[in-house]
């Protein structure tokens, strides 16, 4: 049987790039993202290629939502054996002091308890085979703390985090966790930042298992422009 690769928070970009990589080496493709219509393009753009792909719309801030939707991926598509999770950021960006309560908690909703809801619904399976792959998504803000990018900052810190806590505690039990840090603009052409370079960095970290950490673009420029901001 075929693999199975769940991408949450799917689009058009970096998500898309992952599950072309993944796709062109024999995995089938599950989708998860808040809007159908999109979805079904993208679904469209895999199928065209030859990879089979499926759309289960889900908000990954709905917790039942998001759980229904990766036990339909496993109902139609079997055992999942990779999760990608790296939606974009939404909803309110505060600087520091303009962070409050409410607008880091829809942050920590998106980037981090998502992950940690989503990431539950796959390892239980996962930890019983001794095998699977959790690949988890942040911006160059979870590293370099940047005041114009204060609560997402926070949120992609934490997500970061865990994922290294993760990749140390599952990797005796043979189950791999690896982050990726974004640290460019993410567009097709764009060299180490166009979505096939990167989801091609994603399928080779999956397929050698080592590090718990890469980082696609220039840590200390954006540390410059911080600096000068």
């Amino acid at each position: 049987m075929a693999r199975t690769l769940v991408v949450v928070g799917a689009g058009p970009g970096l998500g898309m790039g992952v599950a072309r990589a993944f796709g062109r080496a024999g995995f089938q493709v599950g989708l998860i993202a808040r809007t159908p219509e999109k979805l079904d393009a993208l679904v469209a753009e895999l199928t065209d290629l030859g990879i089979g792909a499926a759309a289960f719309p889900a908000d990954v801030r709905d917790r039942d939502a998001l759980a229904a939707a990766l036990a339909a991926v496993k109902e139609r598509l079997g055992t999942i054996d990779v999760l990608e999770y790296g939606p974009s950021p939404t909803g309110p960006i505060t600087n520091a002091v303009q962070t409050t309560v409410e607008s880091a908690t829809a942050q920590l909703e998106l980037n981090l308890l998502g992950a940690v809801h989503a990431v539950g619904q796959v390892l239980p399976d996962m930890r019983a085979r001794g095998d699977g792959a959790v690949l988890l998504t942040t911006g160059v803000s979870s590293t370099v703390p940047a005041p114009f990018l204060a609560n997402v900052g926070a949120a992609m810190a934490g997500l970061r985090n865990w994922a290294h806590s993760l990749h140390t505690e599952l990797r005796p039990e043979g189950v791999y966790v690896g982050t990726v840090t974004i640290a460019t603009g993410i567009a097709p052409g764009g060299g180490e930042g166009d979505p096939d370079a990167i989801g091609a960095r994603y399928l080779r970290m999956y397929r050698q298992r080592e590090e718990v950490e890469e980082v696609v673009g220039d840590v200390e420029a954006f540390r410059t422009l911080v600096a000068q901001h």
